[in-house]
């Protein structure tokens, strides 16, 4: 299966099942798009009405044959077989944990997924004991694994930062013991950070997680607290004063665009004008029915600006002046194993979100829907019916993946995103799938581009 397609002045042809990317010329672009299913004749008849007699032509389709005897183009499908194995898969071992620590918020945002931050239920914060339990469950439940990874998540989960800070104190005493070592990330809208949080985050955190949506209209439009005011002003000084004070470590400034800025490129532009160089925008997450849904309409526009997106990051890079996008890191040269490529980021298998009172879900968006509760941090996982459905999560599941040529990039997609969508967590999210096409288009064509800027 191959994918041919041409962005800026680069015309890219991709082999889904070797993963090969070819930078070709248009002469290689439009004979590889016939060479399947037209004879060698036919190929090069057609190549001679356009291009004439030109003997390098022949030579050209000795080129590509010579490839696809390699393996390098129309490779076949050997990954199929092992998705059943995957099926089978080890569901008894963990590597992350999701920590609810706070089920409230100290923002009122109109398009928040979790119900500002309650979870379509009551406000709640994790207590100390709950959190030592949570940490202790993935360490028994990690086997060999090493590096663990646990994520502090709210709601606003500095409105609960005294048990934050017990619980990376806990785990660095319980890690020494067992030959662990604990990764933590936080996520934050911002309104709490002072000096003391900023010097904890920035020492304890391999990653710190920071939610602004750009330009400031756009930001103060729906990122409000409970009085109706916007929050840009109080917020980004303190993002920018822990990010200068950040050094080397990781963070992302993570905006969402919503039916109100698919243009949201202006808001990348904003982060980039503000000093922020890590940076991820997200599509909305909401009901169709939500005034901040987007629609077909956005479409267009949103598929644009991803084009735009990667011309802007090119343009930087030949300027020294390069800025990261988190759905255009990819590697053409190594990255995830077949594992992951196959089978996803684990949810409900590997990856759990643990609620205050230590209830297990599949992951943060299936947290408050009772039939997704897979069990709790202290007896483990006793709904085995759902998190099968979760083990047997994988592109080759999905019937309407098995045509398309990025199945190995998404794995099927996330799940939470086909259940909301579809009803089933092997459904597929359509409307996502177009997205994640585009962004993986512009992340192969940016790798390719940046690869002639640094032979």
């Amino acid at each position: 299966m191959i994918h041919r397609y041409q962005l800026g002045e680069y015309y890219i042809v991709l082999d889904t099942f070797s993963s090969s990317v070819h930078v070709v010329d248009k002469v290689a672009y439009e004979m590889i798009g016939m060479f399947a299913d037209h004879t060698k004749e036919q190929v090069l008849n057609t190549m001679h009405k356009t291009y004439g007699k030109d003997p390098e032509l022949e030579e050209c389709y000795e080129q590509i044959e010579q490839l696809r005897q390699e393996g390098r183009l129309f490779a076949a499908d050997t990954f199929e077989p092992l998705a059943d194995r995957l099926k089978q898969k080890n569901t008894n071992v963990i590597k992350a944990l999701c920590l609810h620590v706070a089920h409230t918020c100290n923002l009122n945002c109109s398009y928040c997924f979790a119900s500002q931050g309650k979870y379509h239920g009551d406000r709640e914060v994790m207590s100390l004991d709950v959190g030592k339990r949570a940490l202790d469950f993935l360490i028994e439940n990690s086997a060999e694994r090493t590096n663990l990874e646990v994520d502090f998540f709210g709601g606003e989960p500095l409105m609960n930062f005294d048990v934050v800070q017990h619980l990376v104190a806990y785990a660095r005493n319980r890690e020494k013991e067992c030959g662990k070592n604990f990764r933590f990330t936080l996520t934050t809208n911002g309104m709490l950070l002072d000096d003391d949080i900023i010097a904890f985050a920035n020492k304890e955190m391999s990653n710190v997680v920071l939610s602004l949506d750009g330009r400031k209209e756009i930001h103060d439009r729906f990122r409000i607290d409970y009085a109706g005011k916007g929050s840009w002003d109080r917020i980004v000084p303190k993002f920018q004063k822990l990010v200068n004070a950040r050094g080397n470590k990781n963070y992302y400034i993570r905006g969402t665009f919503t039916h109100a800025n698919p243009d949201f490129l202006k808001d990348i532009r904003q982060m980039l004008d503000l000093g922020f160089t890590e940076l991820s925008m997200e599509p909305v997450v909401c009901p169709p029915d939500d005034p901040s849904a987007l629609t077909e309409k956005d479409l267009p526009v949103i598929m644009e600006q991803y084009e735009q997106l990667a011309l802007l990051m090119l343009e930087r890079e030949r300027q020294g002046k390069p800025f990261t996008f988190y759905h255009y890191m990819i590697s053409l040269k190594d990255g995830p194993c077949i594992y992951k490529r196959i089978s996803g980021c684990g949810s409900g298998t590997e990856y759990m979100a643990v609620t205050p009172w230590g209830d297990l879900y599949p992951c943060h968006q299936f947290v408050g829907e009772e039939e997704f509760r897979l069990g709790d941090i202290w007896h483990g996982v006793t709904n085995w019916a759902t998190q099968q459905k979760f083990a047997d999560c994988n592109v080759y599941s999905r019937p309407q993946c098995k045509e398309c040529w990025a199945k190995l990039y998404c794995a099927g997609g996330c799940a939470a995103n086909a259940y909301h969508a579809t009803g089933s967590v092997q459904g597929v999210y359509k409307y996502g799938c177009e997205l994640f096409r585009k962004r993986i288009e512009c992340a192969i064509f940016l790798e390719a581009a940046k690869a002639d800027l640094h032979p």
